[in-house]
């Protein structure tokens, strides 16, 4: 078993637009970068290596709460440092905190000799999740380790997660430089919904699922419809009516909101269409004349990554 390892924790997107909480991706870039040691101490040492200022107190940081719901399980005694360089900004709405809480867990995994599956390490990163929002909800998690596309059919008792081999699809991100922090998106959602618009949420989920499953990209175009969440969170997103739109008559099958926004993601076949949808994104806020950060990439079939550290490329900051 090695001493140190690095690991590269992918970005990701959740919800999907209509799988609230139940589904999400992998993208390709960007990833933070964790380097991982077991030390003499027994617990947990956090140390930041970016200008973000997150907590290192273990129980504040979400990649040292991750860490911690795996010690409990770990041989007594044992003691992990994590330094970590995030290239995922807090807030973008594109997994941040998975990223950390994830990768904390897979490279600890790695230390300690790969005693516990990826459903454990799952349920270990939820609790850097509720760091963040409160919640433990694990549809960044689960596609954070495993890759590509993720159900989250279940988390409790335990969770139990789907893997959905999808058609290649190319992703537009654009990410308004404003913040929205997970726990607030949270608190402004409606606690019911009419029984109409959950027979057509759940028949969205069914056929985005389908679609993916037949790689059916107009079943896919036809299912990113959200008819709870995404009209009440859109209201926090200056542009977005906008973006869809545009997106659209660019060629994007569609896409929604990330995650709890700001970003706004958009799905396509190719990619000489997400780029062309990323520069109707760039009109948009240009015109509006707030600060933003585009990123193409794609749906990566791959979630954490042990890598050599001589492997290591920089990463952009989305």
């Amino acid at each position: 078993m090695p001493s140190s390892i690095t690991v590269l924790a992918p970005a990701t997107v959740a919800n999907v637009v209509c799988g609230f909480d139940v589904l999400g991706f992998a993208l390709a870039t960007p990833t933070d970068t964790m380097h991982l040691r077991l030390t003499d101490t027994p617990g947990v040492t956090i140390i930041n290596e970016d200008d973000y200022n997150l907590p290192t107190e273990p129980t504040r940081n979400v990649a040292g709460a991750a860490l911690l719901a795996l010690l409990r399980e770990a041989p007594t005694g044992t003691g992990i440092e994590v330094r970590i360089q995030k290239n995922i900004k807090p807030g973008s709405g594109i997994g941040s905190s998975a990223a950390s809480a994830a990768g904390a867990v897979v490279g600890a995994n790695a230390l300690l000799g790969n005693p516990f599956s990826k459903d454990e390490l799952v349920r270990f990163a939820m609790f850097g999740e509720e760091v963040a929002s409160g919640v433990q909800h694990a549809d960044n998690i689960a596609p954070a380790i495993y890759g590509g596309v993720t159900l989250i059919r279940a988390t409790e008792p335990r969770p139990d997660i789907v893997t959905l081999p999808a058609p290649e699809l190319h992703v537009t991100v654009v990410h308004p430089q404003i913040e929205i922090k997970t726990s607030d998106a949270r608190q402004i959602l409606k606690k019911e919904v009419l029984l109409k618009d959950a027979i057509r949420q759940w028949g969205n989920v069914g056929g985005l699922v389908a679609g993916l499953l037949k790689h059916d990209y107009d079943l896919i175009g036809r299912s990113l419809e959200d008819v709870i969440v995404e009209p009440v969170r859109s209201i926090l997103i200056p542009g977005f009516a906008a973006v869809k739109e545009q997106s659209r008559l660019a060629g994007a099958l569609g896409g929604g909101i990330s995650g709890s926004g700001p970003s706004i993601f958009m799905l396509s076949r190719t990619a000489e269409t997400a780029q062309a949808v990323a520069q109707a994104m760039r009109r948009i806020y240009t015109g509006l004349d707030i600060d933003f950060h585009t990123y193409v990439t794609r749906i990566c079939p791959l979630g954490v990554q042990v890598v050599p550290t001589e492997q290591l490329q920089p990463h952009a900051v989305l």
